[in-house]
């Protein structure tokens, strides 16, 4: 963040910039992890304001995703395996709440969006164990893992017959903002532009 000139607000809020913009006047930074994530929501028919939002995971992701959500009016709870970490975003992203980790499955009932922003799941990586038995019927599951591109956590949702949001719309969503500044044209993220990506 030092090396830019101006930063975006999202990026300045959660302290991390990942797309750069070079000017006549100086460098631009922005961070498009929250306008992906929300993006690929809304593409998905899932209302981002909808209810309370739990978060597994603590990390950089789960930062932008949750700032994203409470500038949507969404309220905030962070659940990580290490829970000092989702105390101290919790903190730095108030009025967020934890909740213990050995809890996640127990308190699905209160949420309306389920989103995993750790690495569990993904491609040689430790499986996500979580229940989705007690849900809220109502409960839309996002996981930004992408690798594999339907998740274990994925395929339980749609078992449960509830909403599942997969992690490459996020990916290609938050690319939107860089390619439009950089090149000019904005992309639209379509089917077709899945199937390509995604080598299906």
């Amino acid at each position: 963040m030092e090396l830019c000139d101006r930063i975006d607000p999202a990026a300045a809020r959660i302290g991390a910039v990942n797309t750069l913009v070079f000017t006549e006047t100086g460098i631009e930074g922005s961070n498009t992890d929250g306008y992906g994530f929300i993006a690929n929501l809304r593409a998905h028919g899932v209302n981002p304001a909808a209810g309370p939002v739990l978060i597994l995971g603590a990390g950089g992701a789960a930062r932008a995703i949750a700032a994203a959500l409470q500038d949507e009016g969404a309220p905030v709870t962070f659940c990580n395996r290490t829970e000092r970490n989702a105390i101290a975003l919790a903190a730095a992203l108030p009025p967020a709440n934890v909740l213990p980790w050995e809890y996640r499955s127990a308190a699905l009932g209160d949420y309306a969006l389920l989103v995993n922003t750790t690495s569990l799941g993904m491609v040689h990586h430790q499986p996500l164990e979580i229940s989705l038995a007690a849900s809220n019927p109502h409960l839309a599951v996002a996981d930004i893992v992408y690798a594999p591109l339907e998740t274990e956590l994925l395929q339980t949702a749609r078992a449960h017959n509830l909403l599942a949001v997969e992690g490459l719309g996020m990916l290609l969503h938050q690319a939107v903002p860089g390619f439009t500044a950089w090149f000019g044209v904005a992309p639209t993220v379509d089917a077709e532009l899945y199937r390509i990506v995604s080598g299906a």
